[in-house]
């Protein structure tokens, strides 16, 4: 074959295979409207829905006193410690106690999952306390679970500057 023959073979093959390899990239495929498809949720904030979803089930189940809702809410491992302390006498579900509010007051991401801080107050008999608490939420498998609660950071009000002291 001479150099032109070859030529023109190999433009003929690159014009047969341009449509297939057009529609592999998503040109010339589906012409679906863009403005009309349903944008997808970023990683992140689909995180921090399910991990705030978790935790007010949970809470709503402890205000309930509802104890196989909120075992529902925990990964499969906290299960049997659960089932140990929770209406123990300083579970989240002991009688004594009533939860008359509960808040989530943020949800961020950490090293081990989702960190949703909430606001709990606690009534037992006469006395009421509010606690911060920190729930991790992470993925176990293909669903969304509570992995751990801890005590959370109680905020404390900056106080004013002391004034300096004078030297001498």
């Amino acid at each position: 074959m001479r150099p032109i023959h070859r030529r023109l073979a190999a433009t003929a093959a690159g014009l047969v295979l341009l449509p297939a390899a057009l529609v592999g990239c998503g040109i010339g495929g589906d012409d679906e409207d863009e403005s009309t498809a349903e944008p997808a949720k970023v990683p992140a904030e689909e995180a921090g829905t399910r991990s705030r979803e978790r935790v007010q089930a949970y809470l709503d189940a402890m205000t309930a006193k509802d104890v196989a809702a909120g075992r529902s809410q925990l990964c499969k491992l906290l299960h049997d410690g659960f089932d140990l302390a929770a209406t123990g006498p300083n579970g989240d579900f002991a009688d004594h106690f009533q939860v008359p509010a509960a808040t989530i007051t943020d949800v961020r991401s950490g090293p081990r999952g989702q960190e949703v801080s909430v606001s709990v107050s606690v009534t037992a008999g006469k006395s009421k306390v509010t606690r911060p608490l920190v729930f991790t939420v992470t993925r176990d498998g293909g669903d969304w679970c509570i992995a751990g609660e801890a005590p959370g950071r109680t905020a404390t009000p900056s106080s004013p500057a002391a004034p300096p002291r004078p030297k001498g």
